[in-house]
């Protein structure tokens, strides 16, 4: 199924921009009168009729709307520590968006060794696993902020949150996050996860304070990016029926 994206979509018209028209009209060649599908990014699938086949600007007229489609029961914000390598970030960020996420923020924890996230590749990439795993709403991708600040702003915050880290506190044990999923009945939920060097005691301390939840993702040590895309797969799987 082909998908295309636009952000102007008024008017029961559809405008593709110059990237999306190239290769709807160079690439896969449609012509006036083909059918196209159409997301607007926030979670409709619009079906249309190409009128205008323009590799700089194409125009196609909607004739017809799915909301919420390929949508799942609930909304995830993963909040990440990049990685040394970013292209393990980007690895992450893709499978994620393939799986069910809504929000990625990138998080600058006390141990971590990239201080400095740039978002516009993300972006693309995120825009890209959206239209292969057939979704109409692309994952937000907000600014990165330190851990401390992330978790301070999410105090109030009616959302299930959780933080994975690897050590042993003897005074707040974690639990399984499949266990805490399963209690929770939340379908808000936002999780937390940390650098290559994890958390800092006082980072755990403050998310503790904050309402978050202490969890684990079992007994292998995991990388950044693995526990993060595990964190993602468990909430998938806990809603899934």
């Amino acid at each position: 199924m082909e998908l295309f994206y636009s952000a102007e979509i008024s008017g029961g018209l559809a405008v593709l921009d110059a990237e999306e028209s190239l290769h709807c009209v160079k690439v896969l060649r449609h012509r006036p009168g083909d059918e196209l599908n159409i997301i607007d990014g926030e979670g409709t699938l619009y079906k249309c009729v190409l009128e205008k086949a323009d590799p700089k600007g194409s125009l196609a007229k909607v004739v017809g709307s799915v909301p919420g489609w390929g949508s799942h029961p609930y909304r995830l914000t993963m909040a990440v520590c990049p990685t040394k390598n970013n292209e393990r970030y980007e690895w992450f960020i893709e499978k994620a968006c393939e799986v069910g996420m809504d929000v990625v923020q990138p998080v600058i924890g006390d141990h971590s060794e990239r201080k400095v996230y740039k978002t516009d590749r993300a972006r693309k990439i995120l825009l890209s696993a959206t239209k292969q795993s057939l979704k109409a709403a692309i994952p937000a991708v907000e600014e990165p902020v330190s851990v401390k600040d992330f978790i301070k702003s999410m105090k109030d915050s009616g959302a299930l949150k959780m933080i994975a880290y690897c050590f042993e506190d003897p005074g707040v044990p974690r639990r399984s996050i499949k266990e805490v999923l399963a209690s929770g009945g939340a379908d808000e939920i936002a999780v937390l996860i940390g650098p290559e060097g994890d958390f800092s005691p006082a980072e755990a301390a403050l998310a503790i304070e904050c309402g978050f939840v202490p969890v684990h993702l079992g007994d292998s040590r995991l990388r950044t990016e693995t526990a993060a895309l595990t964190a993602v797969e468990a909430v998938y799987f806990n809603f899934m029926r």
